[in-house]
C-alpha cells in the first residue's frame, strides 16, 4: 500500500516538497552510455503494482493532455492514452492509462486536449508515478486521436483498484459528503467521504481497541479521499493572501456532512501519503467556473425544537476572554494579512482576542449563537476566570450576559454567581465553567458549588453545580446541572498510565477516568444535599462516547442524550462527540428530545473571528457559524405536571446506560 510513503510533514509544506523534482539515475547501456529512450504505452509505464516497473529509465510515450497546472506549484500535466476511460469496471481494470508529467520548463506550452509525445525519466515521486521531462522532451502531435473519456466510477474501497486509476480522468459516481474542511482555508483542500455520512471517530463507535472501533477505522480508510485545488499554495503564508481562496466563501461554507455533487471531471493523484482528486486546472476563488463540485449549504438558523417546558444547553465558547492581549505584557499574537494582531498566540495568560475590536468580533458570534439556542439555561466552558487577572471572578461572565441582553433588547439573561467557597486561586485555571439562565423561566435554588478535589482535578477545571427550579414550580421540579471540562487529550507524558496508548483514547485517559469517578461521587452527594435525584451532567468531557470516562458515567446510570448521527466535534477528518449531556434516571424521565446544533465543528476554521482578514476572500460574519470549535447541544425537559410526550418535537437520543434507561427512551421516542 502507498502509505509506506507517508512523511513527517503536513499540508502545503509537504505538497511543495512533493512538487520539487527528484534526481533519478538514468538507466545505462552495457557500454556505460545513456540508454536510448524506450517507447512504451502509459499502462506499461504505470505497471500493475505499487511502483512503476521502469522507474529510473528514460521512456517515450504518447497521450492526450487531460489536466494542466502551469501555476500553483505542481508544474506539470496529466497525460492519458487516447480512447481510454468511459464505462469501466475498476475490479477488472488492470493498470492505469494515465500518468503525471513533471515539466516546469515546458508546462506553459501545453493545453488540455492536445495529443503530445514526451520523453523523460520515470520515477516514483513520493508514491506517484511521474515522467520528468525537459522542454526538448516535449513534442506536439498533429494526429487525430480518439478523445479521453472520464471514467464514471464510484470511489474504490480497494487500494489496488485505486492504484489502477492513478493519473486517470474520473467522473466520480455515487454519493460523497464533506468529512474534513480544516485545511480548506489553508491549503485549499477538502476531505471527502464516499457515501452519505462523514467519517466517524472509531472510539465514538466502540471501546478503544475493540472490534467495533477497528471496523470503524477500516470503514474510514475505505471511504476517505481528498479533493485538492491543483496547487501547493499555502494561504496561511500572507505572501499568498491576495490570491482568493478556492472553494470557501460565505455563500459556499463547505460544511462537514454536506452532500457533494461532481459537476466536472477530476484526476486521481497521490501525494503526501494520500489519494487526491485534482481539478483539471489550478483553482482559486476567481475561477468559480472550474470548481469540480457543488455542495449543499446545510446551515440552519436555530436548533430543532426539542420540546419540554425548559431547555438546557451546553456550549464551549472557545476561550472567551474579555481581558484582551493588549492589556498584558508579553503576549504574542496571530495577525491578519495587514500585520494587525487578531488573537493571542502565547506569552501571557490571555487566550482570546488581541484587542477590543477582535473581542467584539468574537463576542458577536457567540452572542448570536447563544441567543438563537432557545435555551433557558446554558452551561459554559472555556470562559475567562477573571480572578486570574485581578478582577472579580465573574467579570467576563457578567460582560457576556450584558452583551446577550443588549443584543436581545431586554434583560433576558442572568448568570449564576460564583460560590463563596472556591479552590485556591493558584489551583484554578485561567478558563472556567459557568452558568447563564433566563430568570423569567428559572430561579436559582441555593448557590452554586465547586467540587473541591485537587487530587483529581489538578490538571482540569473543577465541576461546577447549580440547582434550578422553574418559576412558579415546586421543590419537586428542581433539577441540578453539573458543568464539566475534563483534561484534554494533548501533551501527554511519554510513559505511565496517562501516556497515549495509540488506541484512539489519546493522552491523559487515566486522569479523565478518575475525574469521571469523582464526578459520579459529587453528583451522589448533591442528590442528598439538594434533595433532587434529577441530575444532568453537561460540558466538555474530552472523551468520545465509548472511551473509559463516558463509560464510567454510563455504568453509574447516566444516559447520554445526543441524537444518533449527531456530533459535537470534528478532528482529523472524523466526527465524534467530546461534549455531552447525560441524565440520571430521574432526569431521564423528564427528557422530551435533544439536538446537537452543528454550527461550529462542522464549519471551516476560516470563519472564526481569529481568521478575520486572512485572505482576499473575507469569510468572517457576525453570525453564529464557527463561534467556537465545539457544537452546542440542547435538551428539552418537561418539569411541570404534564408528562413528556413521545418526542414529536424533539430528536431521539442514543441508547446508553441501564435497561431502565432504554425503556424510558423507547417510551419517549419510539
Amino acid at each position: 500500500m502507498k502509505k509506506i510513503f507517508s512523511l513527517p510533514l503536513s499540508g502545503g509544506a509537504a505538497a511543495a516538497l512533493l512538487a520539487a523534482p527528484l534526481t533519478v539515475p538514468v538507466h545505462a547501456a552495457s557500454d556505460g552510455s545513456a540508454a536510448p529512450a524506450q517507447s512504451l504505452p502509459i499502462r506499461q509505464i504505470q505497471g500493475t503494482g505499487e511502483a512503476s516497473p521502469v522507474a529510473g529509465r528514460t521512456v517515450t510515450t504518447r497521450g492526450v493532455v487531460t489536466a494542466v497546472y502551469a501555476t500553483g506549484g505542481l508544474n506539470g500535466w496529466y497525460l492519458q492514452t487516447p480512447g481510454t476511460g468511459g464505462a469501466l469496471d475498476p475490479a477488472a481494470h488492470d493498470g492505469s492509462d494515465g500518468v503525471f508529467v513533471h515539466a516546469p520548463g515546458a508546462v506553459s506550452g501545453v493545453r488540455p486536449g492536445q495529443y503530445v509525445e514526451v520523453t523523460g525519466t520515470v520515477s516514483e515521486h513520493y508514491g506517484q508515478t511521474q515522467i520528468s521531462v525537459r522542454p526538448e522532451g516535449l513534442r506536439t502531435l498533429d494526429e487525430t486521436v480518439e478523445a479521453v473519456e472520464p471514467a464514471a466510477v464510484g470511489w474504490p474501497a480497494d487500494e489496488a483498484e485505486r492504484e489502477d486509476l492513478e493519473g486517470m480522468l474520473l467522473d466520480p459516481a455515487g454519493d460523497f459528503v464533506i468529512t474534513d474542511n480544516h485545511d480548506a482555508h489553508r491549503y485549499g483542500e477538502l476531505g471527502l467521504a464516499a457515501g452519505t455520512t462523514p467519517l466517524v471517530q472509531p472510539t465514538a463507535v466502540g471501546a478503544p481497541g475493540s472490534a467495533e472501533a477497528l471496523a470503524q477505522a477500516a470503514d474510514n480508510e475505505a471511504r476517505g479521499v481528498l479533493l485538492d485545488d491543483g496547487a501547493t499554495t499555502d494561504y496561511g503564508n500572507f505572501a499568498n493572501a491576495s490570491v482568493p481562496l478556492p472553494y470557501l466563501s460565505r455563500e459556499t461554507p463547505m460544511r462537514v456532512g454536506a452532500a457533494v455533487d461532481f459537476v466536472r471531471p477530476v484526476v486521481l493523484g497521490w501525494s503526501f501519503g494520500e489519494w487526491r482528486l485534482q481539478p483539471t486546472t489550478r483553482l482559486t476563488g476567481a475561477d468559480a467556473e472550474d470548481v469540480p463540485v457543488v455542495a449543499e449549504n446545510t446551515r440552519t438558523a436555530s436548533p430543532e425544537d426539542v420540546g419540554g417546558d425548559v431547555q438546557l444547553a451546553t456550549f464551549n465558547v472557545l476561550n472567551y476572554f474579555t481581558t484582551t492581549g493588549d492589556e498584558l505584557a508579553g503576549c504574542t499574537y496571530y495577525g491578519d494579512r495587514a500585520g494587525d494582531p487578531v488573537s493571542v498566540r502565547g506569552g501571557c495568560d490571555v487566550r482570546g482576542a488581541a484587542e477590543q475590536e477582535d473581542l467584539e468580533r468574537q463576542q458577536a458570534k457567540i452572542v448570536a449563537a447563544i441567543n438563537a439556542l432557545g435555551a433557558e439555561v446554558v452551561s459554559l466552558e472555556e470562559i475567562e476566570n477573571s480572578a486570574r487577572f485581578g478582577r472579580d471572578r465573574d467579570q467576563a461572565l457578567s460582560d457576556l450576559v450584558d452583551a446577550l441582553n443588549a443584543a436581545a433588547g431586554a434583560e433576558v439573561w442572568a448568570y449564576a454567581p460564583s460560590p463563596a467557597e472556591l479552590p485556591a486561586l493558584e489551583d484554578e485555571d485561567v478558563i472556567r465553567t459557568a452558568f447563564i439562565y433566563k430568570p423569567a423561566a428559572l430561579e436559582l435554588v441555593g448557590e452554586s458549588v465547586v467540587l473541591q478535589d485537587e487530587e483529581n482535578f489538578d490538571n482540569a477545571r473543577e465541576p461546577l453545580a447549580q440547582t434550578f427550579r422553574p418559576v412558579r414550580g415546586t421543590p419537586a421540579d428542581d433539577f441540578t446541572v453539573i458543568v464539566n471540562h475534563f483534561k484534554s487529550k494533548g501533551s501527554a507524558p511519554a510513559s505511565g498510565p496517562n501516556a497515549d496508548a495509540g488506541d484512539g483514547a489519546g493522552g491523559w485517559n487515566a486522569d479523565r477516568t478518575a475525574q469521571a469517578r469523582a464526578l459520579v461521587a459529587f453528583a451522589e452527594e448533591l442528590k442528598t444535599s439538594r434533595r433532587t435525584d434529577k441530575v444532568l451532567l453537561a460540558g466538555d468531557f474530552n472523551s468520545y462516547d465509548q472511551e473509559d470516562p463516558i463509560r464510567v458515567l454510563h455504568e453509574a446510570g447516566y444516559t447520554g442524550l445526543a441524537p444518533e448521527d449527531q456530533y459535537s466535534y470534528a478532528f482529523g477528518g472524523m466526527v465524534g462527540s467530546l461534549d455531552h449531556v447525560l441524565a440520571s434516571p430521574a432526569a431521564l424521565e423528564t427528557v422530551t428530545g435533544s439536538d446537537v446544533w452543528e454550527i461550529n465543528a462542522h464549519e471551516s476554521v476560516g470563519f472564526e473571528y481569529s481568521r478575520h482578514n486572512h485572505n482576499a476572500v473575507e469569510l468572517y460574519a457576525a453570525d453564529p457559524y464557527r463561534a467556537s470549535d465545539h457544537n452546542p447541544e440542547v435538551v428539552g425537559l418537561q418539569l411541570g405536571r404534564e408528562h413528556p410526550g413521545r418526542g414529536e418535537t424533539g430528536r431521539g437520543v442514543r441508547e446508553h446506560g441501564s435497561e431502565r434507561a432504554r425503556e424510558v427512551l423507547e417510551r419517549l421516542f419510539g
